[in-house]
């Protein structure tokens, strides 16, 4: 079931919080350094280490980490796609970023999850037009798995909310579970 909320992603109580990451997993403003100000330095730490391990995390993908201080047992790092208008793939990036999120949290055994909205903030995709790609992401993705049972999406702001509230509406997944 998809729930959405209005609020502070760093004060879900979830078995795992999206970040929405950059590509160097090394922090930054919004929804990532929130994340990392309230987890603590243990969420950074393993970021670094998988960094020197593996180099970062391309767009559309996502890495796992402890959730340090957090009411979580994980953090999804998820990097989303730099809006460049439309024409660089930025859909089919985002989209995957939602879903590879959501095969980590399915392979970590993951029962709830907390989204933010990815890439709408620095990366500057337009709420409007990523609110529908992200539900019909969650919908395909939990339309084969049927997993994870409860997922929420946090909307710092009251317009990115109406975004996903609209989109919501318009693919009648309100109430579905």
């Amino acid at each position: 079931m998809i729930e959405l909320v209005q609020g502070d992603i760093t004060k879900q109580t979830v078995d795992a919080i999206v970040n929405a990451a950059n590509s160097a997993l090394a922090g930054g403003g919004g929804v990532d350094g929130a994340i990392h100000k309230a987890g603590g330095p243990a969420i950074m730490e393993e970021c670094m280490r998988i960094r020197a391990q593996q180099g970062g995390c391309p767009a559309g993908y996502a890495i796992i980490t402890n959730a340090g201080k957090l009411n979580a047992k994980y953090v999804i790092h998820a990097v989303g796609p730099i809006w460049r208008g439309g024409e660089a793939n930025e859909a089919e990036t985002l989209a995957a970023a939602y879903k590879n999120s959501l095969l980590l949290a399915v392979q970590y055994e993951c029962d709830s999850i907390a989204f933010p909205s990815i890439s709408t903030g620095a990366y500057g995709y337009p709420a409007k037009l990523a609110a529908p790609i992200a539900i019909k992401a969650i919908n395909e993705f939990t339309d084969q798995y049927q997993k994870p049972s409860q997922i929420r999406i946090v909307c710092f702001d009251y317009g990115t909310f109406n975004s996903y509230l609209t989109a919501m509406t318009d693919t009648n997944c309100l109430g579905r579970s």
